[in-house]
């Protein structure tokens, strides 16, 4: 199960999201009292540890 952790040091990018994703993150962030870096980070840790060994190839 997914649960939203408190912030760690960040490095600086950029990406691109279509504003329907966007305003789910921030609803989501608003909710859990998280910054929507700190959600993105989480969300895409979560994706990579969670990941079919199949597609860990990589």
């Amino acid at each position: 199960m997914f649960v939203v952790k408190q912030s760690q040091d960040m490095v600086n990018k950029t990406f691109r999201f279509p504003q329907e994703l966007l305003d789910q993150l921030e609803r989501v962030a608003r909710e859990k009292n998280v910054s929507v870096n700190n959600l993105v980070k989480q969300c895409c840790e979560y994706a990579l540890e969670n990941l079919p060994q199949d597609d860990k190839s990589w």
